[in-house]
């Protein structure tokens, strides 16, 4: 194997396709990679990239490493830890910090870390009732149980300063958002610059470097239109002495030893002049910032893991400056699966490429048939395209150039990942962050 390290066997469990990437970037390295994936719309997808299984537990015992690749595997993560395999992802703690806002909550201030004003409700009438008491701008985030919901097309920023226009919202919508949302947060609104502190953990502590990321969630260019996963980020590699990691996610340590937790944990924030206030927890690996993260690991995929999984204290080798990742999309992520003709219309296209050059592109829902990439799945993300640079400008030529390399019909993205970074980062440096 490469540079010494020993050819290992992953096993990546998923509720549907989102780790692929990563399963196929240890597959290049020669490893032995198997994927389960429950969702029966994602069948097709990897198809030509990677080996699938359709019984997870058959393969247990033949696994080197399991990779749990997002919430709501606590509990199986958990007990196969505790018979002695190397596990990453999930525990019934961290699942909790992400699943559960308000858990989530509580457990930072308990370690006395600055959250914003929130409110829970499951009535509407009241909700409005309180914002009449209580004018001021606040963010509508809608959940299921105190769970945030997967839809994020109904959450709204709101934009007047006496919460006039939620309001209104409200009133208009609240019959058909009772059926569509029945549990909702109303959180108090600051202004300031959005950011998320994230790490490795093995287990016992932190593994450095920490990660800095800035997301892009709404779908068009300039922050408009509707809220996403997310349409690419823009992120760089940090020291454990950055203020904003050592105000908040390092004060969760004894709580992840606690849960035996392995894998990646982020913390979205709000920092401001005046303080730094913590969002919501991602208690996972996160999608796209995995494929973007591989862009500025420098270490084998295999090697990283396998030390990350065994609880091995180590230090990440990474490049210097920034990575941009850009998801390309097509229509069918407008649609849900019972919209047969739109995600028909999509499936088996053709990804072209101008130029015989894979570098810096990672699969989302794609397969290869016959060597040729084809569109799969019913999601619409195709591709995570990514760049790096020493600085922000060379990082986003070099993505931007990759991108112009990929052809696929009626395909989207944004084209200003990573432009904010030249006003956010003046904010950052006054305040003191960087």
């Amino acid at each position: 194997m490469f540079r010494n390290f020993s050819k290992k066997k992953f096993l990546f469990i998923s509720w549907e396709s989102l780790s692929g990437d990563l399963a196929w970037s240890l597959k290049k390295e020669g490893h032995e990679v198997k994927c389960y994936i429950r969702s029966k719309s994602d069948t097709d997808v990897y198809q030509g990239f990677l080996e699938k299984v359709n019984d997870w537990k058959r393969w247990v015992r033949w696994a080197d490493v399991i990779v749990f690749d997002d919430v709501y595997f606590g509990r199986q993560a958990d007990q196969l830890r505790k018979i002695g395999k190397f596990v990453i992802g999930g525990s019934r703690y961290t699942d909790l910090l992400e699943t559960d806002r308000e858990f989530g909550q509580q457990e930072l201030a308990e370690r006395g870390i600055n959250i914003l004003p929130q409110w829970n409700f499951k009535n509407y009438d009241q909700a409005i009732r309180f914002i009449r008491r209580n004018p001021s701008r606040y963010v509508f985030k809608p959940s299921e149980n105190g769970s945030p919901i997967t839809d994020t097309s109904l959450m709204f920023l709101g934009q007047d300063d006496n919460g006039q226009d939620l309001l209104e919202l409200l009133r208009q919508n609240k019959d058909v958002w009772t059926k569509k949302a029945p549990a909702f947060q109303l959180q108090k609104y600051i202004s300031g610059v959005e950011i998320a502190v994230g790490a490795f953990f093995n287990g016992q502590d932190f593994v450095y470097p920490i990660n800095v990321n800035f997301e892009h969630k709404r779908l068009f260019p300039g922050d408009l239109g509707p809220f996403t996963g997310e349409m690419g980020t823009l992120m760089y590699w940090d020291k454990p002495t950055n203020p904003i990691f050592i105000a908040t996610l390092e004060k969760m340590k004894l709580a992840l030893i606690e849960s035996s937790y392995h894998g990646y944990i982020d913390l979205n924030c709000i920092v401001t002049a005046k303080g730094i206030y913590p969002l919501e927890f991602t208690a996972r690996f996160g999608y796209p910032t995995i494929p973007i993260q591989l862009e500025g690991i420098t270490m084998l995929t295999g090697e990283w893991l396998y030390k990350l999984a065994k609880g091995e204290q180590f230090e990440l080798r990474t490049k210097k400056g920034f990575q941009i990742g850009v998801r390309i999309m097509v229509p069918s992520y407008f649609t849900d699966e019972k919209d047969k003709s739109t995600i028909n219309t999509y499936r088996d296209l053709p990804i072209l490429f101008k130029k015989p050059d894979y570098d810096g592109v990672h699969i989302e829902d794609v397969k290869r048939v016959d060597e040729v990439w084809r569109v799969a799945g019913s999601s619409g993300c195709l591709l995570v395209v990514t760049g790096s640079g020493i600085t922000v400008d060379e990082a986003r030529k070099r993505v931007y150039q990759r991108l112009e390399n990929i052809n696929i019909q009626n395909m989207f993205y944004r084209v200003d990942i990573g432009t904010r970074w030249f006003h956010d980062s003046d904010k950052l440096q006054t305040w003191g962050y960087l």
